[in-house]
C-alpha cells in the first residue's frame, strides 16, 4: 500500500519528468479516459441488465 512519503516522491518524479506546464494536459487526458471507461463500463452493465424484448435507447435514436 502506498504511504504519503511514497505519494509524494511520485509526484515529484511526475513534476520533474514532465514539467509544470504538461501536468494539466496529463490529468485531462487521463479524465477523459476515465470517463470513457465508465461510460463503457455502464453501457455493458445496462445490455446485461436489460430485457432482450425491449428496444435499446440508441436503437430508436433518429439519424
Amino acid at each position: 500500500m502506498l504511504g504519503t512519503q511514497d505519494i509524494i516522491i511520485v509526484a515529484l518524479v511526475i513534476l520533474l519528468l514532465f514539467g509544470g506546464k504538461k501536468i494539466p494536459e496529463l490529468m485531462k487526458g487521463l479524465g477523459k479516459g476515465v470517463k470513457s471507461f465508465k461510460d463503457g463500463m455502464n453501457g455493458i452493465d445496462n445490455d446485461l441488465n436489460s430485457d432482450p424484448k425491449e428496444p435499446h435507447k440508441e436503437d430508436t435514436k433518429k439519424f
